[in-house]
């Protein structure tokens, strides 16, 4: 499940029970990178750090974890 929400608000992503954004202890000090945060029931939220009041991701839990797995897994090429 994936919800896109109009930018500039977390509609379809947000609600009571939120959590605060988090970035990831491996984020650059340049600031880029994606922000995370849970919400009600099985909802992940995620948005590009350096425009906090624009478009939200939402996920399920299920599939944001298989994301992270395939991530930690190597699965992607980053290229230079």
């Amino acid at each position: 499940m994936l919800r896109l929400a109009r930018e500039g608000t977390t509609e379809g992503c947000d609600g009571a029970g939120a959590g605060a954004w988090r970035k990831s202890r491996r984020s650059l000090a340049n600031g880029n990178c994606v922000e995370v945060a849970s919400a009600a029931g099985d909802l992940v939220r995620v948005r590009d750090s350096t425009q906090p009041g624009g478009t939200v991701l939402g996920f399920n839990s299920g599939l944001w974890l298989s994301f992270i797995t395939d991530v930690r897994s190597g699965i992607f090429t980053v290229r230079a």
